[in-house]
């Protein structure tokens, strides 16, 4: 009967066993404290919504991989492609957060046993302003469980 401490806990380990990843949260996103910059790299975790089958839970879940934009002062001679910031790095190193994820919850054996990722991952790149400017990668799945409830 602990099937969303359950899923969480999986997730939460994955993403903090990541080089990557400074913090991992739950909850509502408007809770975290953004302006708070030894927090990031941030992962963020969300259920969207549970869907009830015959003998299965399904749940929607989101993640939130961020970290901080930060603008160079100095103009750079390397590359213009580029341009002034990190955003290339952060764009990198958080996909490749979620790709982590991804890999191991989908062909590895976090998820073997009990849970099945149903729908094929979807990740989209954002940029948000804040007191700070972040950006990252929000990815949402879908995990069918089994009810352990029995009407027995």
């Amino acid at each position: 009967m602990n099937h969303v401490y359950n899923i969480l806990d999986v997730i939460k380990d994955e993403l903090r066993a990541n080089p990557s990843v400074n913090t991992v949260t739950y909850g509502d996103i408007a809770d975290i404290d953004l302006d708070k910059t030894t927090m990031f790299p941030l992962s963020h975790i969300l259920i969207e919504s549970a869907v009830y089958g015959e003998r299965t839970v399904t749940f929607t879940i989101k993640i939130l991989c961020a970290d901080i934009i930060d603008y160079n002062k100095f103009k750079s001679d390397f590359d213009d492609f580029y341009g002034n910031d990190n955003l290339h790095d952060v764009t990198n190193t958080q996909f490749e957060v979620i790709n982590s994820l991804i890999m191991k919850l989908t062909r590895g054996d976090l998820f073997a046993g009990n849970y099945q990722v149903t729908t094929r991952p979807s990740a989209e790149p954002f940029k948000e302003r804040f007191a700070n400017v972040l950006a990252g990668w929000s990815v949402s799945f879908q995990v069918e469980v089994q009810n352990g409830i029995s009407i027995c």
